[in-house]
């Protein structure tokens, strides 16, 4: 890991990657049990195979202050039910950080929740631009037909909470409803007080 300025490229192949990169993290079906809504479905579908959701690579920065990690984020077309395909989503671990991602390909949304339960919806298309809020856990959906390709950049001594998210899920659920995405209430997610 260099202290030395560097440059690196998006690479358009068969999929986006990065041309140099220290992490690559695949995730399966089997890493996200529990968190789509349709319980049946997912286990139906993991019996037939554990499939590719997501991958992530990584430019591995020191967890300091004053460092940004980047990367790729790729989420993969497809469902599970009628929910589609996502990342686990997190709250950052130091809370009061935030994140931003750039979309470069395909189209989706960002669900997004603070720990008090405030909660935001906001959509992903090539070209746009999203800040996440410190505070606010994230989790990216892909609605579309081809993957969705996310450039993101946060802090370095941010790291991941996941397992306050894989108790309940996020608040909100996006399904295909009549052909199209839609926000739905997770029946699982109870208010702070109620945990």
């Amino acid at each position: 890991m260099s202290d030395k300025p560097f440059t690196f490229d998006i690479v358009h192949q068969e999929k986006m990657i990065l041309s140099k990169y220290d992490n690559h993290i695949v995730r399966r079906l089997s890493a996200m049990k529990g968190q789509f809504s349709d319980a049946e479905a997912y286990e139906r579908m993991l019996a037939e195979k554990d499939r590719v959701l997501y991958e992530v690579y990584e430019v591995e920065r020191p967890k300091a202050t004053g460092e940004l990690l980047h990367g790729l984020s790729i989420v993969l077309s497809g469902k599970v039910g009628n929910e589609f395909n996502m990342t686990k989503g997190h709250f950052h671990s130091v809370i009061e950080t935030s994140e931003v991602y750039y979309c470069l390909r395909g189209v989706g949304y960002m669900v997004m929740e603070t720990p008090e339960g405030k909660w935001a919806v906001e959509p992903f298309k090539p070209q746009s631009v999203l800040y996440v809020p410190p505070r606010w856990a994230h989790r990216s959906i892909n609605t579309g037909e081809e993957d969705l390709v996310l450039f993101f950049v946060y802090p370095g001594n941010a790291g991941h909470d996941y397992g306050s998210i894989e108790k309940q899920g996020f608040r909100k659920l996006i399904v295909q409803k009549d052909g199209k995405p839609f926000i739905i209430d997770n029946p699982r997610w109870l208010p702070p007080e109620e945990r």
